[in-house]
């Protein structure tokens, strides 16, 4: 009888005991819901994609999503690694698990569709069931009420980092699925991919509204510059000087914040004359 008074004594202690989990996390889609479900508390790094919330920029950064090492993600000595589908090269990963570190993979569609099944898998992986179920009802309620009647607006979407040349997005990419999933149209026909901008190119697309990052703007000088673009003055957005000015990953990112980032956008194109 004291023996078993002695293990139940000790359970509490035991339990105390136990290793903690030990996160990484890579893409910022994945850190999103992480954060979404709670789960933040195991985090001990990120990679260089994942600046939302704010919170998460404290952590170490162990790289870019696309160019990862394994060296930089085990010295963090992590038991977990959440790891978009988008995580390359699949080599260091390989590493990573032969670690004896588990990895889970996410998967990275940039489609509507794919927010469910990503929810899903970081909920299972950090043992977050009922709240991921929670999330998950709640996302899909928030797509369901999204305008599903076309637009006919065209809009241009622009990528701009500091040290890149501006970068028209075309068919095949997250920034065409979010356009379509506004009901709106992609001004950049007949091209996948992101292509530099050309002064032709640009004047044909004749968008209504061009949609760019904050930061994209900032690094090339303001809004005053993004004007001065290839043939942007002779379209209807030059002209009318419409701009929406996005926060990249919530629109692009497909995560628990795009469906409000598409409303974002649909109501912009709606308030052009």
């Amino acid at each position: 009888m004291k023996s078993v008074l002695a293990l139940i004594t000790a359970l509490p202690l035991l339990a105390s005991a136990a290793p903690q989990e030990s996160m990484v996390v890579l893409g910022g889609d994945v850190t999103e819901i992480v954060y979404a479900l709670k789960a933040e508390d195991t985090l001990v790094a990120r990679d260089s994609t994942s600046q939302w919330p704010a919170a998460v920029n404290a952590l170490p950064d162990v790289g870019y999503l696309r160019q990862l090492n394994a060296e930089g993600i085990l010295a963090m000595r992590p038991t977990l690694v959440l790891a978009s589908a988008q995580a390359q090269p699949s080599l260091a990963l390989k590493q990573v698990e032969q670690s004896h570190v588990r990895v889970v993979t996410v998967p990275g569609k940039t489609d509507l569709a794919a927010i469910d099944e990503k929810i899903r898998v970081v909920a299972e992986a950090t043992h977050r069931i009922e709240q991921g179920e929670a999330l998950r009802n709640k996302v899909r309620a928030q797509i369901a009420a999204l305008p599903s009647s076309p637009l006919d607006k065209r809009v241009l979407f622009i990528l701009s980092h500091g040290g890149m040349n501006a970068m028209a997005a075309g068919q095949h990419t997250a920034a065409d699925n979010a356009i379509a999933a506004a009901g709106l149209r992609n001004a950049m026909q007949g091209f996948s991919r992101y292509q530099p901008l050309s002064q032709e190119g640009v004047i044909a697309s004749q968008p209504d509204l061009v949609v760019i990052s904050k930061e994209g703007v900032e690094s090339m000088g303001g809004e005053a510059t993004l004007w001065r673009l290839p043939g942007l003055a002779q379209t209807p957005a030059g002209r009318n000087k419409q701009v929406l000015l996005i926060d990249d990953m919530a629109l692009l990112g497909f995560s628990v914040r795009t469906p409000q980032a598409i409303l974002q956008l649909r109501a912009a194109a709606e308030h052009i004359p």
